[in-house]
C-alpha cells in the first residue's frame, strides 16, 4: 500500500470508524496466498440484510487474503469525489472511469492500493519488477511505486482504493455465523465494474442462487424501506 501525500478525505459519505470489519492492529499484513473454508482471495462478501453498519450495509467486499492471520479486503463500488489525477498524476490515465477514488474500507483511509485486471498472458503469477502481484484470476495488487508506463498495454485498466477493509482472526467467521455476510465466488469483472452502489450488491445477488437471488429483488440497505 501507498501512502496518498496530502490528498483531501476521500470518504463520500461512510462513516470512517465501522462497527463490523475493524482490524486490532494499524498495521497492514503481509498477503498471503492462503484461502480457509470458503473465504479465500478473489471471493466476495455480500452484506446481508441483517448488517445495517452504515459503514458495511448494501456493500460488496472483494476479498485480497484470509489466512490465520486475519482478513483483507476492499469495499467495491463507492467512488468518492477525489480525482485520481490530483494525487496520482502519474496513474490517472490507465484508471477506468470514473477516474476517481473509491472508498475501499474505513481501515488506514490515507493509504492507496490499486487493483488492476491484466490482459491475458501479460502478468507475471508471482511479484515482478513490473509491480504487479497477482491475488487470483487476472486481478492483480498494483505497486504505486513503480513505473506506471511499463503496464501501458499489459493490463485492461486500473482502479484506486483509499483504505480497506479488515478483519482479525476468527472476526469475519463470527459475523459471518451471525447472518452478517455471505461469502460467494467472485469474477475479475467485479473490480472494474461500472456498477456501483446498491445496483453493484443486486447485480452479485442477482447472479446466485436459492435465497440470496431471492434477495437481490429487496433493498440492499434496510433503511431503504
Amino acid at each position: 500500500m501507498t501512502p496518498v501525500p496530502a490528498s483531501p478525505d476521500p470518504e463520500s459519505g461512510p462513516p470512517l470508524r465501522p462497527v463490523t470489519g475493524r482490524r486490532r492492529t494499524g498495521s497492514v499484513p503481509r498477503l498471503s496466498i492462503g484461502c480457509l473454508d470458503d473465504v479465500c482471495p478473489g471471493s466476495l462478501l455480500v452484506a446481508m440484510p441483517a448488517l445495517t453498519d452504515p459503514t458495511f450495509a448494501g456493500t460488496v467486499v472483494y476479498v485480497l487474503d484470509h489466512s490465520d492471520t486475519g482478513t483483507l479486503g476492499v469495499v467495491l463500488g463507492r467512488p468518492s469525489q477525489v480525482e485520481i489525477r490530483d494525487v496520482l498524476p502519474g496513474w490517472c490515465d490507465l484508471a477506468v472511469d470514473p477516474a476517481v477514488f473509491h472508498v475501499g474500507g474505513p481501515c488506514e483511509t490515507d493509504t492507496a492500493l490499486c487493483l488492476a485486471t491484466a490482459a491475458p498472458g501479460s502478468a507475471p503469477a508471482a511479484p515482478g519488477p513490473d509491480g504487479l502481484r497477482r491475488v487470483a484470476g487476472d486481478v492483480h495488487l498494483v505497486d504505486l511505486d513503480s513505473d506506471a508506463s511499463a503496464l501501458v498495454g499489459r493490463i485492461d485498466g486500473l482502479r484506486v482504493f483509499a483504505g480497506y477493509a479488515g478483519w482479525s482472526p476468527g472476526q469475519l467467521a463470527g459475523e459471518i455465523a451471525e447472518g452478517a455476510w455471505a461469502c460467494v465466488p467472485g469474477s475479475d469483472e467485479d473490480v472494474l465494474s461500472a456498477v456501483s452502489g446498491p445496483e453493484l450488491w443486486r447485480h452479485v445477488m442477482g447472479r446466485q442462487t436459492g435465497r440470496l437471488a431471492v434477495l437481490s429483488t429487496a433493498p440492499a440497505d434496510p433503511s431503504a424501506n
